[in-house]
């Protein structure tokens, strides 16, 4: 591409897109630390070496950053609610993270369904007039 050549257009990003980036992105943060805590508090069951925890800390915190970058596509908001129950879930191990999963629950709901309502009326705004009958 040569300097005289212009740049193409950017991909518009939905509100639904934007918003659920930003708290899977933040989410990804608190999960990974809380694979840590897992570390810390050795809270596996017998057998299992506590270094799985940051395992699965960081392998859960990279998955998020993943889907975060892929929520254009329906399936990745389906991925992205499993990801808000496996966080859930991580409460039997570590009780304040379901206090994680409740705010960033909250949050990721917020963003799905605000969001998609947003994109919904910002459609509806773009799109051309629809001609009269006369009446």
């Amino acid at each position: 591409m040569s300097a005289d050549e212009p740049a193409a257009p950017r991909r518009t990003r939905g509100a639904r897109e934007s918003l659920g980036s930003v708290v899977l992105g933040f989410e990804s943060i608190i999960v990974f630390l809380g694979g840590l805590v897992v570390y810390g508090l050795r809270v596996l069951p017998d057998g299992i070496e506590p270094w799985w925890g940051i395992v699965a800390g960081s392998v859960l915190a990279l998955v998020m950053v993943v889907i975060a970058g892929l929520l254009r596509h329906s399936w990745a908001i389906a991925v992205g609610w499993a990801l808000q129950v496996v966080v859930l879930l991580g409460g039997f191990l570590v009780p304040a993270l379901v206090v994680v999963a409740i705010i960033f629950g909250g949050m990721w709901a917020y963003a799905t369904i605000k969001g998609a309502s947003l994109d919904a009326r910002n459609a509806r705004r773009a799109a051309p007039p629809e001609p009269s009958n006369g009446e």
